[in-house]
């Protein structure tokens, strides 16, 4: 059975902003509705997708990047450098164990084997951090105030580090609380509405035979949709009944208004979450809302992320040829390609 859930008036009558406002908040959730079964049919395509593009190329990189690993490791045993080079191949070889050490794609012996140089380079730079000592400045000399500057920018960019991870956090957190809350209005609503519903139409209550059955039915259908959790559907039959009771339909008081509003702007609310699950699944490059997205915008999308990442294996491998030689590892660091 469909029901019109817009505030229907008195012929003549004008609505109240507050009216008028409600009308548009049951557009906005008619078009929310909408777009989540779009995306939810879409979604697990979009992901297999996803899987056949990606994964295939993900592991071949993987599986360049820990022979990149592999051979500048053995490379900085086995053979001199200066000293500016050895800084720059353990950067470059603790920048790849980090990489690899949530990877997907690699045997647990190669992961072993990321996790060990893992562990080397974070005990290293704990050993490395030192409390900076006290010195006259007028003693200071330009080296000195060479390191402090290095050690001051240093601490700097952790700082910002840390802070924009708060950022991302506290993001989080008020998105998480956003949710919940909705989640709470929402089923406190839903409840609210079902009994309201079941005080009106409950079969049991109905002495006519014809409206018996009719009641029967719509007391089913509201069952079935508080099972559902369709707080959408509730509302639009509530809204017929109470707009039905007597010949013709009646404006809705503000205190209505009020409660209707305040229940939708709930159900919008995780509405608008479940898209953005579903679009975070996705994992885009660009957040961007479901209004402005189209299903074939993520396809190109993906296929962009493709030609990226096989832009990328083809360098790396360009580069592991050049490592498996000494020369060519000098030459990389010659060039601060490494």
């Amino acid at each position: 059975m469909s029901f019109d859930l817009k505030v229907s008036m008195q012929q003549g009558a004008e609505q109240s902003p507050q009216q008028k406002k409600l009308n548009r908040l049951i557009d906005k959730i008619e078009q929310q509705k909408i777009s989540l079964a779009i995306w939810q049919n879409a979604q697990d395509e979009i992901q297999q997708h996803t899987r056949q593009k990606l994964l295939p190329i993900y592991n071949e990189l993987h599986g360049v990047l820990f022979q990149q690993l592999e051979q500048l490791w053995n490379m900085l045993h086995n053979y001199e450098f200066s000293k500016a080079d050895m800084q720059q191949l353990d950067e470059s070889i603790a920048q790849r164990a980090r990489m690899l050490k949530q990877s997907k794609m690699l045997s647990n012996e190669q992961l072993q084997q990321v996790e060990q140089i893992y562990s080397f380079y974070q005990q290293h730079a704990q050993q490395s951090v030192k409390k900076p000592k006290k010195v006259n400045p007028l003693k200071v000399d330009q080296p000195q105030s060479n390191e402090q500057d290095e050690l001051f920018e240093d601490d700097f960019e952790q700082y910002a580090a840390e802070q924009q991870q708060a950022r991302e956090q506290a993001k989080q957190q008020r998105q998480q609380q956003k949710r919940e809350q909705a989640e709470q209005m929402a089923a406190q609503s839903l409840k609210t509405v079902y009994l309201k519903i079941a005080a009106m139409i409950h079969p049991d209550r109905e002495q006519d035979e014809s409206k018996k059955e009719e009641k029967t039915e719509l007391f089913q259908q509201a069952s079935q949709a508080y099972e559902q959790q369709d707080l959408f559907y509730l509302l639009k039959l509530q809204l017929h009944l109470e707009q039905n009771k007597g010949i013709g339909a009646k404006e809705l008081s503000v205190e209505q208004v009020k409660f209707y509003k305040l229940a939708l702007d709930a159900q919008s609310q995780q509405l608008e979450c479940q898209i953005d699950e579903i679009l975070d699944s996705f994992q885009l490059a660009k957040k961007v809302k479901a209004e402005h997205l189209h299903i074939g915008d993520v396809y190109k999308a993906i296929d962009a992320d493709c030609a990226e990442l096989k832009q990328q294996l083809k360098w790396e491998k360009e580069r592991l040829k050049h490592m498996k030689k000494v020369s060519g590892v000098e030459m990389l660091l010659e060039h601060g390609a490494l």
